[in-house]
C-alpha cells in the first residue's frame, strides 16, 4: 500500500510514491490546459481551430473580449491545477475544504473529459452523424487532445485523492 495513507495523529502527511505521481500528473495536465488558454488569450493562434470555429471567430472579431475571457479561463484552470497540490503539501488554509472541492472537480473532469472523448471519437468514426454536420478540426482536437487531457487530469487527481484518503486507525 502507498505510504501516503499512513497518518500521524489524524493529520495528512505530504504525498509519497504513487499518490505523489498522480498528484503531479494532474497538476501538469491542468497547467498544460491553462498554458494554452493563456497563449490564446495573448493572441496566439496555434491549435485554436482545434477548440472550435467559435474561438477562431471570437478571436478575430473581438480580440479584447476573447483575450479577457480566455485569460479568466487560464487563471481558473491554473488555480484548479495548483490548489490541490498546494493543499496536499499544507501550503493553503483549509486543506479539507480544498480536498472536497478537488473531489468534485476530479469527478467533473473525468465525466466531462470522458464523455466528450467518446462522443468526439464516435463522430469521427461515423458512429454518430450530427444532422448539422461538424467541424472536423475541432472534433479532432476534442477527441484526441483537449478532452483526453481533461480526462487524464481528472483521473490522475482522482487517483491521488483515493490513494491519499485518511484511513481510520484501529486500536486494540
Amino acid at each position: 500500500m502507498d505510504s501516503s495513507v499512513e497518518r500521524k495523529a489524524g493529520r495528512r502527511q505530504a504525498p509519497t510514491g504513487l499518490s505523489r505521481a498522480c498528484l503531479w500528473t494532474a497538476c501538469a495536465a491542468g497547467l498544460l490546459h491553462a498554458a494554452f488558454s493563456l497563449y490564446w488569450a495573448l493572441g496566439g493562434r496555434w491549435l485554436l481551430d482545434t477548440v472550435g470555429q467559435w474561438a477562431v471567430q471570437e478571436s478575430t472579431e473581438a480580440p479584447l473580449r476573447a483575450g479577457l475571457l480566455l485569460g479568466a479561463v487560464a487563471a481558473f484552470k491554473a488555480a484548479a491545477a495548483l490548489v490541490p497540490t498546494a493543499a496536499a503539501y499544507g501550503r493553503v488554509p483549509w486543506p479539507g475544504l480544498w480536498r472536497t472541492v478537488s473531489w468534485i472537480g476530479a469527478v467533473v473532469l473525468v465525466l466531462y473529459g470522458g464523455a466528450n472523448t467518446v462522443v468526439s471519437n464516435a463522430v469521427l468514426a461515423g458512429l454518430i452523424r450530427p444532422e448539422t454536420g461538424y467541424n472536423r478540426m475541432a472534433t479532432i482536437g476534442h477527441a484526441w487532445l483537449w478532452d483526453p487531457l481533461f480526462l487524464l487530469w481528472g483521473a490522475a487527481l482522482l487517483g491521488y485523492l483515493v490513494l491519499s484518503r485518511a484511513v481510520p486507525r484501529r486500536t486494540g
